[in-house]
C-alpha cells in the first residue's frame, strides 16, 4: 500500500483533466444557487452524499479487482444524462493517460484497449489505484475529494472567491468525506457476494437536468 501514490492521485496538479471542469458549479452559480462560501459548501456536501458516493463505490469497486469492464456499464446505468456521461468517458480518457504514464500496468492497458474512447473516470481511477497499491479505501477518499474539490476550484474563478474560503469549505466537509468513503469502500466490499448492483445509484436530478442545459450554452468557462 502506497499512501504516497494517494497523495500524488489526489493532487489538483496531477493531469487528469479535471481543471476544465466545474462540476455543475458553473450552471449552479449562473442560477444564483451558488453566491457564496456558505451556498458553496451547501452544493459540495449534497454533491458529494449522491453523485460522489457513487463515484467513490465505483472506483473503489474497480481498485478492488473486480471486472472494470461490467463496472463501466454500472456506471453508465447510474448517470443518466447523455452530457454526463460524454463528460466522464472524456475525462477517462484524460485520466488514462496520466495514469499510463505514472503507473504502468497490464490492467490499465487492458482497459484502454477495451474502451478505446474512453471507460468512465472514476473506474479508470480505481484501476490507476490499483495499479499504484493503493486499496479500496484509498480509490474512495481520491474520488469522494475529487468530486467536492473540483467544484470548489472553479467557484474561485467563477465568483472570485477567496481561495482560504474556498479551502475552508473542503476542511468543514471532512467528515463528510469520511463518512462517503467508508461507505463506498464497505459497499465494494459486497460486491464478491452481492454483485454490482449492491453499489450505491444514488441520484441528483437536478445536476443531471442542468449539465444538459450547460452542454448546450454558447458561452462558457468551463466543459461541465
Amino acid at each position: 500500500m502506497s499512501r504516497a501514490a494517494l497523495l500524488v492521485l489526489a493532487d489538483g496538479r496531477f493531469p487528469a483533466g479535471g481543471h476544465a471542469h466545474s462540476g455543475g458549479v458553473e450552471s449552479a452559480v449562473a442560477a444564483g444557487a451558488v453566491r457564496d462560501a456558505a451556498s458553496l459548501e451547501d452544493f459540495c456536501r449534497g454533491r458529494l452524499h449522491t453523485t460522489g458516493l457513487v463515484a467513490a463505490s465505483l472506483a473503489a469497486a474497480a481498485a478492488a479487482g473486480y471486472d472494470p469492464l461490467a463496472l463501466d456499464e454500472a456506471a453508465d446505468a447510474r448517470t443518466p444524462a447523455p452530457a454526463l456521461r460524454q463528460i466522464a468517458r472524456r475525462l477517462g480518457r484524460q485520466m488514462m493517460r496520466a495514469a499510463r504514464a505514472t503507473w504502468p500496468s497490464a490492467e490499465l492497458d487492458s482497459l484502454a484497449r477495451h474502451r478505446p474512447r474512453g471507460a468512465h473516470q472514476p473506474i479508470v481511477l480505481g484501476v490507476a489505484a490499483r495499479s499504484a497499491g493503493m486499496t479500496p479505501l484509498d480509490a474512495a477518499y481520491a474520488a469522494a475529494y475529487e468530486n467536492t474539490s473540483g467544484p470548489a476550484a472553479a467557484a474561485v474563478r467563477l465568483l472570485s472567491l477567496d481561495p482560504l474560503d474556498a479551502t475552508a469549505v473542503l476542511a468543514r466537509l471532512a467528515g463528510d468525506l469520511d463518512h462517503v468513503a467508508d461507505r463506498a469502500a464497505e459497499a465494494a466490499q459486497r460486491v464478491q457476494d452481492e454483485g454490482i448492483g449492491v453499489l450505491p445509484a444514488a441520484s441528483a436530478p437536478l445536476l443531471d437536468i442542468t449539465a444538459q442545459q450547460h452542454a448546450t450554452w454558447p458561452v462558457r468557462l468551463f466543459a461541465s
